[in-house]
């Protein structure tokens, strides 16, 4: 904690979404702050900005990369998924080893990055199950659960909801609201993915609507966090927003950015 000129204890944190495979930049993502905060989606599977990066292209190329893009984006998603049968049906790979093996990679790197101490929950392209093998003893992984840091609590909800791309870590709507209802009242709600509002889940790159919560919007409505935090969304119409009391912040620039969202207090 930073001391102000008349003696009082500051707290700052940083906070990142969105990583995405940047390794370098989270190593320093921490710096000057008394605590980092991770909001998931640390893998890079598809870069959609640059199709030359991710596992995808690593296995299959960038102009298949190119063209799975395209499909997505359109929404053309039985097209994609077809597409990328017959590309790994062409390779002779099995296909949940191919990738366990190359996330494995990313999260070698990723996590041995992280400052302590961090503070982390899920995000939708991550594989919860190898997080515990990774984290080391200044990583808390967080998912439906609070945590004081400073003097404010601080709840975390992982993940998200089911959507046609059928990424690792989507839940059915009723489990993700059992989460947000077991966090409860608190000062900061962070989560992978936004509140159901139309600027917040609208990606203007990728062209299409992702899926925001209609039980975080209600619990937001309800507790009146002081912040609401949250990735997921890469290029958003809006990167903030107030609803009601609580102050709306989109930090899930960190893949393309490589700097943290700040909170002090």
């Amino acid at each position: 904690m930073a001391s102000t000129p008349g003696g009082n204890r500051r707290t700052r944190v940083h906070v990142v979404s969105d990583v995405h495979g940047n390794a370098r930049d989270l190593a320093r993502a921490g710096e000057g702050a008394d605590a980092l905060i991770c909001l998931g989606d640390l893998v890079l599977f598809l870069d959609y900005a640059d199709h030359s990066r991710g596992i995808f292209p690593d296995l299959f190329g960038t102009e298949n990369a190119d063209l799975i893009v395209e499909l997505r984006t359109a929404r053309r998603f039985e097209e994609a998924r077809e597409f990328q049968r017959r590309l790994w049906a062409g390779i002779g790979m099995d296909k949940a080893a191919a990738i366990e093996k190359a996330v494995r990679k990313q999260y070698a790197e990723l996590f041995a990055a992280f400052p302590a101490p961090t503070y982390a929950t899920y995000g939708n392209v991550d594989v919860p199950p190898l997080w515990q093998e990774y984290a080391g003893p200044g990583l808390t992984v967080l998912d439906g659960q609070r945590v004081e840091i400073g003097d404010r609590t601080f709840g975390f909800v992982g993940g998200g909801l089911r959507t046609p791309m059928r990424t690792p870590y989507e839940i059915d709507d009723e489990e993700y609201a059992a989460k947000i209802e077991a966090v409860g009242e608190v000062d900061v709600l962070c989560t992978h993915i936004p509140p159901e509002v139309p600027e917040l889940v609208y990606d203007t790159v990728a062209r299409r609507f992702e899926r925001g919560s209609r039980a975080l919007l209600d619990a937001i409505r309800r507790t009146r966090p002081r912040y609401s935090l949250f990735g997921h969304v890469h290029q958003p119409l809006a990167r903030r927003m107030r609803i009601g009391a609580t102050e709306c912040v989109n930090v899930g620039h960190f893949a393309s950015s490589g700097r943290p969202w700040r909170l002090e207090w």
